[in-house]
């Protein structure tokens, strides 16, 4: 292999597939990323068997082959170097790869290709097209949501639906649920369900930069596996087995009281609550009372407390229908949910102090995210 690239395409693409590597690994050559000749281009792979990442970046070719370099040694090294072009030999006999750039010549000690695990291809006959821009909002308003105790692995993913010409994400963690659907450019040849790590999910909005660019979605027939690939990266991950659990039941289908907020406002406030809450159990306050007929508008008082460090409470002006509720919720649940709508105000749908309580976006369906109550104490 002899190989000419551009130090700054080298890391972008090196920054890209790292994420994928095994950090621990009984297999040496987990900890390694491939490198790679194909199609005119410098192919560059990474896996951990669960995840696999892989980057295609343009670099001119004058013999063709593959190795696999010790990732962090690489990556480092590639990060010292002067943003110029890097030439790469490699010594197949002794798996030897030679990098000058700039005043920099170092070899690297290498482990063959062969040994590298075999990347999942995609299916081309079951695609799902989908734009970037909508797949990155689509994971951000759910992935967050999945729970990260592997106690329990099916909650640790996102079930990902898809009929006619719809995509559905979900996720909860037993305490919250998080929900989007968004409409597809087209109908669906087969309705799809799978249960997608949230990992795999939040590295594919990471890599995802190109917002006007397409992505597909394959899930090829048999083999656990999701692939989603874009013109010049491949992300393919394995599914998570089990059965998700019914959230349809959990989702409120009326409520007692609907309250109208700002939602920068309601986000501030829960960030002051936080300060205090977060020294104890989390839990913030929120008391709805409605305006009076003298036109008095209804208020939100949003309170959090710490026997060590003290009390805040923030008080908001808000549209209310239907009567007072005093309700906690986790703060850092509230935080989070808030941090992701992209509305200029937020309705909270709630019922009593004991009921869960449902966030929408105002003037924007296809979102719902119901958030488990707290007991209030005495």
């Amino acid at each position: 292999m002899k190989i000419s690239v551009l130090q700054e395409n080298l890391a972008r693409g090196l920054s890209i597939v790292s994420r994928a590597v095994s950090p621990r690994s009984t297999l040496p050559v987990l900890s390694n990323i491939l490198v790679a000749t194909d199609g005119g281009r410098l192919r560059l792979s990474a896996t951990n068997l669960e995840l696999g990442i892989t980057c295609w970046i343009s670099a001119k070719i004058e013999e063709e082959g593959s190795t696999t370099v010790p990732s962090r040694t690489f990556t480092d090294l590639v990060s010292t170097m002067p943003p110029e072009q890097a030439d790469m030999v490699l010594e197949e006999s002794t798996q030897t790869l030679n990098v000058k750039c700039g005043s920099l010549n170092t070899d690297i000690k290498c482990i063959d290709a062969q040994e590298f695990p075999p990347m999942p291809t995609p299916d081309q006959d079951a695609e799902i097209e989908i734009n970037v821009k909508d797949l990155k909002e689509i994971i951000s308003q759910v992935a967050f949501a999945a729970s990260k105790d592997e106690a329990r692995p099916i909650l640790t993913g996102v079930l990902v639906t898809a009929e006619d010409s719809t995509i559905t994400m979900a996720a909860a963690d037993g305490f919250r649920l998080s929900v989007r659907s968004m409409d597809l450019s087209a109908n669906v040849e087969k309705p799809i369900k799978a249960v997608i790590p949230a990992r795999a999910l939040e590295e594919l909005a990471r890599i995802s930069s190109d917002a006007n660019e397409v992505i597909t979605m394959t899930l090829p027939p048999g083999r656990g596996q999701v692939i989603f690939r874009t013109k010049d990266v491949e992300l393919a991950s394995q599914l998570i087995e089990g059965t998700f659990p019914d959230y349809q039941q959990i989702i409120p289908k009326s409520y007692q009281t609907r309250t109208l907020l700002t939602t920068a406002n309601f986000l501030k406030a829960c960030k002051q609550a936080e300060i205090f809450a977060r020294e104890g159990s989390l839990i913030a306050q929120i008391n709805v009372i409605p305006g009076s007929e003298e036109m008095i508008p209804g208020k939100v008082e949003i309170s959090g407390r710490s026997e060590e460090t003290g009390f805040s409470q923030a008080v908001l002006e808000a549209t209310i229908e239907g009567p007072d509720v005093l309700i906690a919720f986790n703060v850092r649940y509230l935080r989070e949910v808030l941090d992701i709508i992209k509305t200029p105000n937020v309705a909270l749908e709630t019922t009593k102090s004991t009921s869960p309580g449902l966030i929408r976006q105002v003037g924007e369906d296809g979102f719902i995210h119901v958030i488990m109550p707290m007991h209030l104490g005495d």
